[in-house]
């Protein structure tokens, strides 16, 4: 039996942990829910979840050693996949609030989803996956994911991996060299959402 990779998960306050933590374990990692980045040393992947507001989570991100230690670990090459707001957060800055000091790894910028459709965005949704996405590798393009947000990435340049529709399009995913992030919640996401965090760890244990 291979071994498990193991993927620390960073618990500085507002992300939904347990859900996060059970599915990547499904998904075949070894997993450590660690307080700071420091402390994820000797892991081969990071997640950074999040939920709520743009502004909160990056002020809690501060007691985790902050976007610098996010910055910092990206830049090692080691793999991260940031989700909802975890993501978004990977970004330059929002406009929710507005905040203009997000972690940077990501060109580009956070907005309200526009168009007519309902706000907040909750529910099931299709994505369109980009073609040789290793994130979604093997996830056919159409398939449902679970979302829960009001802002989102606009659509910008080569990190997207997967696009979805709701009174305008958004990126559903990113994924550049290490960096991964999504939108939608994989951990509430079924079938679908476990391979996707298994793609994930099967990064990791490259």
């Amino acid at each position: 039996m291979s071994r498990r990779p193991p993927v620390a998960v960073l618990d500085y306050g507002v992300g939904n942990l347990h859900s996060a933590a059970k599915a990547l374990d499904r998904a075949g990692a070894e997993v450590r829910v660690v307080p700071t980045v420091d402390q994820a040393a000797g892991a081969a992947g990071l997640v950074v979840p999040g939920v709520g507001a743009y502004g909160a989570c990056l002020e809690g991100l501060g007691s985790a050693g902050g976007a610098a230690a996010v910055a910092g670990w990206v830049a090692g090459g080691r793999p991260l996949l940031g989700i909802c707001v975890g993501m978004q957060l990977l970004f330059e800055a929002s406009e929710e609030g507005p905040v203009h000091s997000g972690v940077g790894a990501l060109p580009g910028k956070i907005r309200r989803l526009a168009g007519g459709a309902k706000i907040p965005h909750i529910g099931w949704n299709e994505v369109a996956v980009a073609e040789g996405s290793r994130l979604l590798g093997g996830v056919p393009s159409g398939t449902r994911f679970y979302f829960v947000h009001s802002y989102a990435p606009e659509p910008d340049g080569q990190a997207v991996a997967a696009v979805c529709d709701h009174g305008g399009r958004f990126a559903a995913a990113v994924e550049t060299g290490n960096l991964f992030g999504t939108q939608f919640h994989p951990e509430k996401s079924g079938s679908a959402g476990l391979a996707l965090l298994g793609n994930f760890v099967e990064v990791c244990g490259g």
